[in-house]
């Protein structure tokens, strides 16, 4: 049974975090998947009134998530594609398409203000 209280401050952020992190891979469908999607909103929720970052350059607000979230870069593979590809946006020698923004927005919960923003080229 889903027990989820509100984020008031860092220590239930970290309790958030880690049942994230052990409920991850949930199938659709399930209350799992369920508790992940809540849990998701609450943790962006906090962090926006705690952490605001406002519309930034892309590739630090993808560098930002894979640290609060201890992703690596071939966790990024399902949202970008190849690692080789991952390296390349990561390193700034090939730009976001539309299809990899809604990925990486849909599973990463990136805000598409921030995935969208272009840094001075």
């Amino acid at each position: 049974m889903m027990h989820i209280t509100p984020i008031h401050n860092e220590a239930d952020l970290q309790r958030a975090f880690a049942r994230l992190e052990a409920l991850w891979a949930a199938e659709d469908g399930t209350p799992e998947a369920d508790e992940v999607e809540v849990l998701s909103i609450l943790i962006e929720k906090y962090e926006d009134q705690h952490y605001p970052i406002g519309p930034s350059d892309p590739i630090e607000a993808i560098k930002f998530r894979m640290e609060q979230q201890s992703l690596s870069q071939r966790d990024l593979e399902p949202f970008i594609g190849p690692s080789g590809r991952v390296s390349e946006v990561l390193n700034r020698k090939r730009k976001l398409s539309l299809r990899m923004i809604r990925r990486l927005h849909e599973g990463l919960k990136i805000p598409y203000e921030s995935l969208m923003s272009e840094s001075a080229a």
